[in-house]
């Protein structure tokens, strides 16, 4: 068991925690989660002792071994990759050192042979004689393979340091295990192994992430950090998002009698129990699910930005004809032979191996890049709204919020006065004094919260996303979704966001060295069609 006593912590005037107690339980995963500066990856780090709280203590029930997701790719430059995980697992680490070092002892001592042979024990009850085996195969499940595990950690990409770290942590089965964005630079198949890796883990992990899917996929239980209060709630993200939606409206509707309300809680929490998927990991949900009592659903406290496109413009029949777009970089093809039609109602999920091949693309048909192969054309109803995944350059100069977002009214607009920019600015929570925030100071996660501000000004019937939930919190990223749901223009969309992906898009274009694959189905149909698979090894072979 792991728990938090009585924790504590304050920055000056600023309190992150407040008599904090919580405990976490073997084979239960928790999903912490929280707006930006909340304190999630805060609490993580008082967890494993890298932060000491103004008050309280992090007790572990004695014998037992927390693992932690280390952040900072240079710590270990000078080890190899296959040494770098093996020592996530520090004993086992130490037992080997002080073996090797007593056999090449010159002077070997009766004493020594009683040490090692006592060391060779410990060895062998830790798993010592399969790690390499072990920390080998984790590596090649994450994507690091073979020919990698001998070099230096700074010989290597550092998209590939994050998997490395992330194999230290799963390494040697540690009883607790702190993941804070396990995700971040892994690609769909990655994502998906420790996916299934975690939902069959039988000891506690506590995992701060923005993915929604992962979190649905993995968790038992959701740990809210709000208010300086941590509360544990049982089942998924999607569990408790639905759930504290539906009290809340609830609590609003005063007519409503008391028992229709608990009837539709006991429904709501019924067909959540029944849909569990994910093996041991479900089996534990589904059980926790029937326990649940009505009294432990509480509605959120959250504030979530509103976010809607509303077009000026239907779209005519006519939306985006591409011919033999190519694009290289330094040599290498990033997609060649994008051919395709946009047809009325669709929205796009692209795709690719390569990262920086949507990306080219998109800028390519914005006019942000120049059009190198191919040739593309835009219908004449188009209205497009572009959110790039840079946007340091729309934030050089130090305006105000209000005058930052009165440079971008469209024509139409011809009354755009201080009321009229305050409530797009508003509507994603900048309120008060906030509008007079100089955008040069802003966070990633303002400047993205500006530059959808900006979007949704411009009434567009077409929308261009490229990776829109970098940086932002887990709400502003619900309310992005909800919105291109309900949007009734054409979407473009890119994201590491599975859940976005998979409820926005209802065509899949994947751009690849040797032209395209284009289906009209889902994200996750996408996935597992067996044709597409064939293909997709054809294309990037």
């Amino acid at each position: 068991m792991l728990s938090a006593r009585n924790i504590t912590l304050a920055y000056g005037k600023r309190v992150l925690f407040d008599e904090v107690n919580i405990n976490f339980t073997k084979g239960n995963c928790y999903g912490v989660i929280g707006a930006n500066g909340a304190g999630k990856s805060t609490f993580l780090k008082i967890l494993s002792g890298e932060i000491e709280p103004n008050k309280g203590t992090v007790e572990i029930t004695p014998g037992e071994r927390m693992a932690v997701l280390k952040q900072n790719q240079f710590e270990f430059d000078n080890c190899t990759v296959l040494n770098t995980v093996l020592m996530g697992h520090k004993r086992l680490w130490e037992v080997m050192h002080e073996k090797d070092a007593l056999y090449a002892k010159e002077d070997f001592s009766e004493e020594d042979g009683m040490r090692a042979g006592e060391l060779e024990a410990e060895f062998g009850e830790m798993g010592g004689y399969e790690a390499e085996s072990n920390a080998a195969s984790f590596l090649n499940s994450l994507g690091v393979h073979d020919e990698m595990h001998n070099s230096l950690m700074s010989e290597i990409p550092s998209n590939l340091k994050v998997r490395v770290l992330l194999a230290q942590a799963l390494f040697g089965n540690p009883d607790i295990l702190l993941l804070d964005e396990p995700t971040n630079g892994l690609d769909i198949e990655t994502i998906g192994w420790l996916e299934n890796f975690l939902a069959d883990y039988e000891n506690i992990v506590l995992v701060v992430s923005h993915d929604r899917h992962f979190l649905d996929t993995v968790c038992t239980h959701v740990a809210d950090v709000d208010r300086s209060k941590i509360k544990v709630f049982t089942g998924n993200y999607t569990f408790w998002y639905e759930s504290s939606q539906l009290m809340s409206r609830q609590i609003s509707d005063k007519n409503k009698k008391n028992e229709e309300k608990r009837q539709a809680l006991l429904d709501f929490i019924a067909r959540f129990s029944a849909n569990a998927s994910k093996s041991k990991q479900a089996t534990s949900r589904k059980k926790a699910l029937e326990k649940l009592t009505i009294e432990e659903i509480e509605p959120s406290n959250r504030k979530y930005p509103g976010i809607i496109f509303q077009p000026l413009r239907e779209v005519g029949n006519q939306i985006l004809n591409v011919e033999n777009l190519s694009k290289s970089v330094d040599g290498r093809v990033l997609f060649d032979k994008v051919t395709f039609s946009v047809n009325k109602g669709e929205k796009i999920a692209f795709l690719s191996k390569d990262p920086l091949a949507v990306t080219a693309f998109f800028d390519t048909i914005t006019e942000n890049a120049p059009l190198e192969g191919g040739k593309y054309e835009w219908g004449t109803t188009i209205t497009k709204a572009y959110l790039p995944q840079e946007n340091s350059e729309f934030f050089k100069e130090g305006l105000s919020l209000m005058d930052w977002l009165r440079q971008y009214v469209p024509p139409h607009i011809t009354d755009a006065d201080e009321p009229f920019i305050r409530g797009f600015l508003g509507k994603m929570l900048f309120s008060g004094d906030d509008i007079q925030k100089k955008t040069n100071v802003l966070s990633g996660g303002e400047k993205v919260r500006c530059m959808v501000s900006r979007m949704m000004l411009q009434n567009p019937n077409l929308v261009i996303l490229d990776q829109p939930t970098n940086h932002l919190d887990l709400e502003s990223i619900q309310s992005f979704n909800e919105g291109c749901q309900s949007f009734p223009g054409i979407v473009f969309i890119t994201s590491h966001d599975h859940t976005f992906m998979q409820t926005v898009a209802n065509r899949i274009i994947e751009l690849t060295p040797k032209g395209i694959i284009d289906r009209l189905m889902t994200f996750d149909e996408y996935l597992e069609d067996a044709r597409v698979k064939e293909l997709r090894a054809e294309m990037y072979a």
